[in-house]
């Protein structure tokens, strides 16, 4: 039986919640047991939620809709909120039946652990902010993580440049709509590539292809694990021109969901 066939089979049986699971996991390509469960399971208590998402994942495990990596973050201890789970090719399959021709997917997620925990944080960010959307304080618009965020823009020779944030969000704050590309910084980067980086956004800027098509060019955020990162960073966005410091800011990765829901500052559209 092909896999086109077992997911038609499937579908029927899954409820949009399963559907929600797969499809955050085909945005975010990994996220952990607790992440998923903070965006699709309700529950009176944390003890209740994380019992009801352990048995949500397992099932969909077990069809073979998702795929669980042998690595867990914050080891044993962790439980099943630490394991991290990544779509299987079925699942892909089942996202994409409607579709007129089926797309391929590798059957399984590759990466090192570095890989894998930049991931997960972009993923985080993207979890903070739907938590904090729902109390009211913004609506989250738009989140879209690698590729999906990539930017593609002809260089000054004219050659295919391509621009990769980690991320991209709108949000509506009041009367404002913002919009951010992310750069989740693990402090594993030398100044050297971290300028490389800084450039291409430069040129980016400097090409007008965004400001033409959305009319507005987003602010760049960095977001740093601890301070002396965001020193450093700081100090490197001091050696730019001006007029091009006001492109990028720097936040500890902590406070990056409640920072990018702040209303703007008179003067100070993000």
């Amino acid at each position: 039986m092909s896999g086109r066939e077992r997911a038609r089979r499937l579908a029927p049986d899954l409820s949009d919640r399963d559907l929600a699971i797969l499809q955050a996991l085909r945005d975010m390509r990994l996220m952990t047991g607790a992440q998923l469960g903070r965006l699709h399971v309700s529950a009176a208590t944390p003890t209740t939620q994380a019992r009801k998402t352990r048995a949500v994942l397992q099932r969909l495990t077990r069809l073979g809709l998702l795929i669980r990596l042998e690595r867990r973050i914050g080891g044993i201890r962790s439980g099943s909120d630490g394991m991290i789970y990544g779509l299987s090719g079925l699942g892909h399959a089942v996202l994409d039946l409607g579709q007129e021709t089926a797309r391929r997917h590798r059957r399984r997620l590759e990466g090192k652990p570095p890989f894998q925990d930049h991931v997960l944080a972009v993923a985080e960010t993207y979890v903070q902010l739907v938590e904090r959307t729902r109390t009211g304080r913004a609506e989250l618009l738009e989140f879209a993580a690698e590729p999906r965020c990539w930017r593609r823009f002809n260089g000054m020779a004219g050659d295919l440049v391509i621009l990769k944030p980690d991320g991209f969000v709108r949000v509506e704050v009041g009367d404002y709509e913002i919009s951010a590309f992310l750069e989740v910084d693990r402090d594993t980067e030398n100044m050297t590539r971290i300028a490389r980086k800084l450039d291409a956004y430069r040129a980016y800027f400097n090409s007008g292809t965004e400001q033409e098509r959305f009319g507005v060019f987003p602010k760049t955020w960095w977001l740093v694990p601890r301070p002396a990162r965001a020193e450093a960073l700081a100090r490197q966005l001091a050696r730019l021109p001006n007029e091009h410091q006001a492109l990028f800011t720097v936040c500890l990765a902590s406070d990056a969901a409640d920072r990018l829901i702040e209303v703007p500052t008179e003067g100070g559209a993000r």
